[in-house]
């Protein structure tokens, strides 16, 4: 059984005076350059490697979403479309080029947006139906990515960034990357709950990995702080759904170890370089 859950003290009108006192925080520019050390000599000196990897070395695209490219042959390697999966490319060498369009074997300028995301937006790069996407909050002047998803009616922290290699470490399982939430419910949360959420609960994809919950104090029982390492559809509005609540607002306020502090809804700032060394070391790339 995990560790019991415990009570914290309301911390709803704390952010928000934060948020006040530390005024708008907001950039356009949003580049940080991690390319002194090894850029482009660095990704020649790896030899041939896969194309979906070499995509992600120079910020084109996440290894998945690079995949979905390949395999739509929308790629091409020196004038051949390519959709083999397994396809490697000389970056010193070879041509590779996206819908006709030749891309360059250096690294981009790596940039890196903190956006507090408000309701009623989308997280994709564009959307056929033509409703708000977070990009359009976000005019950086650059081609980024969404760091996993958070749906239209979920506010909060997101991180968007062209660095694709990132980007996949961050959204996959095997880091356990851990994310909090503060959850909104229509109807009281029992202790019993919290036990069961601390312990995981049984969704029809399987059964979740134990949480650590902090029910707010001053909120009739209603609001609740939930940290999870997971990154399943909708895991946490089905968890508490699973335990017969409704969740009125999901506001996420933590991933990876950065904040909301000092960010108002809709607003953004770049990542200073502390911040992308710290999220970079904590998946294991230290180049």
């Amino acid at each position: 059984m995990g560790a019991p859950a415990r009570v914290v003290e309301q911390r709803t009108e704390k952010r928000e005076a934060g948020r006040r006192e530390e005024g708008q925080v907001k950039s356009t520019g949003g580049r940080v350059d991690l390319r002194a050390d090894k850029s482009r000599t660095a990704i020649e000196a790896d030899g041939p490697i896969r194309l979906n990897k070499f995509l992600a070395l120079i910020g084109v695209a996440s290894r998945r979403t690079a995949d979905e490219l390949i395999s739509s042959g929308r790629l091409s390697v020196n004038g051949e479309t390519v959709r083999d999966l397994g396809t490697k490319v000389n970056a010193g060498r070879d041509r590779v080029a996206l819908d006709g369009r030749l891309l360059s074997n250096e690294r981009e300028k790596r940039t890196y947006v903190l956006l507090n995301k408000p309701k009623d937006t989308i997280t994709t790069s564009s959307d056929e139906k033509g409703r708000k996407t977070v990009l359009d909050l976000v005019p950086s002047g650059e081609r980024l990515y969404p760091v996993g998803r958070l749906d239209r009616h979920t506010t909060g922290l997101l991180l968007l960034t062209n660095d694709g290699d990132l980007a996949h470490r961050l959204m996959h399982p095997s880091f356990g990357v851990e994310k909090t939430y503060l959850v909104t419910t229509k109807t009281p949360v029992s202790k019993l709950d919290l036990d069961k959420l601390t312990r995981g609960i049984e969704l029809d994809d399987g059964m979740t990995a134990p949480a650590t919950v902090a029910l707010v104090a001053g909120a009739r029982s209603t609001s609740v702080e939930i940290t999870i390492h997971e990154g399943r559809h909708h895991q946490v509005r089905r968890m508490f759904e699973a335990l017969g609540h409704d969740v009125e607002k999901l506001d996420r306020i933590v991933y990876a170890g950065l904040t909301l502090s000092g960010v108002r809804r809709s607003e953004y700032r770049s990542l200073t370089r502390d911040e992308v060394v710290a999220l970079r070391r904590r998946v294991k790339l230290d180049r």
